[in-house]
């Protein structure tokens, strides 16, 4: 049924919360601005770091203020990525086996696209071979661009894509995109919440999405 899969990155392959987390409160810090809780940045999440910054500073701040310190917040992210990022338990292991059977595979994210890399990079490089992240000249998530660009350059047919993510974003970009979506509950949103949405597919651990292909291989005679 399907033999590609786009996934999201932050809360879906990487725990990422907390490098985000202490890289805006240094720039709300820096700036003499009320710093966040880790709740708060994990409910601004999701639209890229500029949305972030913008959800983070007073309403008053102005477009002067939330573009500079959104600047600086991605030059500071950039550099400062990987202190307390790491990819949740089981998703190595899960890409693997995915790769192992011939599952292409790529990344899409709101995150600037040179972090999006350089962790894909580090972390997925022997099993995921297209990263796509925010950049000049490409929508992104919800918009539909980057997932259609990680097709073209996997060479992949959106019939048999399966978007798989953890939130609100990620199903909009699913839908957009005119793609199934898987949506992961070990993320950045409550289950509640994903279960309102009704993705095709809800899961709760990463092992869940080799099961659930091989399920849906075998209902569909082994094709």
């Amino acid at each position: 049924m399907y033999d590609t899969l786009i996934f999201d990155l932050d809360g879906t392959l990487l725990y990422t919360l907390e490098d985000i987390h202490d890289a805006v409160n240094h720039v709300l810090g820096e700036n003499g601005y009320s710093l966040n809780t880790l709740e708060d940045t994990r409910n601004y999440v999701g639209n890229g770091l500029k949305q972030l910054m913008k959800r983070s500073l007073p309403e008053d701040a102005g477009k002067e203020v939330l573009d500079r310190l959104a600047e600086e917040l991605c030059d500071y992210y950039a550099d400062h990525c990987q202190i307390k990022t790491r990819p949740y338990d089981g998703i190595l292991e899960c890409l693997e086996k995915l790769k192992s059977q011939g599952y292409q595979m790529a990344i899409v994210s709101n995150k600037i696209d040179e972090a999006v890399k350089e962790l894909n990079a580090l972390y997925f490089g022997k099993y995921i071979s297209v990263a796509i992240g925010e950049r000049e000249g490409i929508q992104r998530k919800p918009a539909p661009d980057t997932v259609y660009q990680a097709l073209k350059e996997l060479g992949a047919s959106p019939e048999k894509a399966l978007y798989i993510g953890d939130s609100e974003v990620d199903f909009a970009t699913s839908q957009n995109a005119g793609l199934d979506c898987m949506s992961v509950s070990w993320g950045f949103r409550e289950r509640s919440l994903l279960e309102d949405l009704k993705p095709a597919f809800l899961i709760d651990e990463p092992g869940e999405i080799l099961e659930t292909l091989e399920k849906l291989k075998n209902r569909n005679g082994g094709k």
